[in-house]
């Protein structure tokens, strides 16, 4: 069925948004483009729409203590870098990003360990910091130790088609694998065809936008987290790490947690609880860092 003319003419205009911004911002002086990127967050910030307050009402679970109102500005202020490095990300060296990122990365001896047994890995991120640039960073790291510099990741099929094959170019330039989450099935054997590979599988897992969440406890609250990492774990026997991208004031820090057990399908529920400790303790190290404008708590979901 196709869509209304109303909604056709929106994704389209999105989708010219989004072309615009990968021609325009990437031909800006970096200080003029994030000095732009960083004004539009205050504007929000001052607007209070509905997703500087869906991120208030999560960072305050996340962050109890903090002064919220400063805490959602510079949360917002992150979230605008992230996109204004999306923009200018393809015309980046990525030998660059690895060099400066690389001595910001905490706990990755696990995972190199791992590749050099040839056992694939399962990094369970969260909505945080610039992903794409720590993928980046993984995708240079495989190549320094000798294996393929690339690996697998699900995204949802955005709409306008048009604008999903735009993101999917964009990563693919990148050195990611994307499968579309609705192919179902087919995603899920490219995963674990990654995997038993001895490959690298990113998933996002602080956010379940399916119907078959694994129920646990986030920051105190009962809140419904993704399973698929630790099912995809629990298959193939990939060592699972949960994830934290970060940025610094001139880079970008990723921080990686102890590995989750996952024994078999039956531990599904313990690792996913798992995955929830370790990304909220890193999280609440950055807390600014975390955009989440969406619901994850179970009362807000309601």
């Amino acid at each position: 069925m196709s869509a209304a003319p109303g909604t056709a003419v929106r994704e389209r205009l999105v989708d010219v948004a989004y072309a615009t911004g990968w021609r325009v911002v990437r031909a800006l002086p970096p200080r003029v483009a994030h000095d732009l990127f960083r004004r539009g967050a205050d504007r929000a910030a001052r607007r209070d729409g509905a997703g500087p307050r869906r991120l208030r009402a999560n960072l305050a679970r996340l962050a109890p203590d903090a002064d919220l109102d400063v805490l959602v500005r510079e949360g917002l202020r992150s979230y605008a870098r992230y996109w204004c490095e999306v923009f200018r990300l393809p015309a980046m060296d990525p030998a660059e990003l690895h060099r400066r990122m690389d001595p910001h990365v905490r706990g990755a001896q696990p995972f190199l360990d791992a590749q050099a047994q040839g056992r694939g890995v399962i990094f369970a991120l969260a909505h945080s910091g610039n992903w794409d640039v720590a993928g980046v960073w993984l995708v240079e790291t495989l190549r320094a130790l000798g294996r393929e510099p690339g690996f697998t990741t699900v995204a949802a099929r955005l709409r306008p088609e048009s604008l999903y094959r735009r993101f999917v170019a964009y990563r693919s330039s990148l050195g990611f694998e994307v499968v579309a989450a609705e192919d179902g099935s087919d995603a899920y054997r490219a995963l674990t065809r990654r995997l038993r590979g001895g490959g690298v599988v990113c998933l996002v897992s602080d956010l379940d936008l399916s119907s078959s969440g694994v129920d646990v406890t986030l920051c105190g609250e009962p809140a419904r987290l993704p399973g698929g990492a630790a099912r995809l774990a629990a298959t193939t026997g990939a060592l699972l790490l949960p994830a934290v991208p970060s940025f610094t004031p001139d880079g970008w820090a990723l921080d990686i947690a102890d590995p989750v057990p996952v024994p078999d399908r039956a531990a599904t529920a313990k690792a996913t609880q798992g995955i929830a400790d370790a990304l909220a303790g890193m999280l609440a190290r950055v807390p600014a860092d975390w955009h989440m404008l969406q619901p994850v708590w179970n009362a807000d979901r309601r």
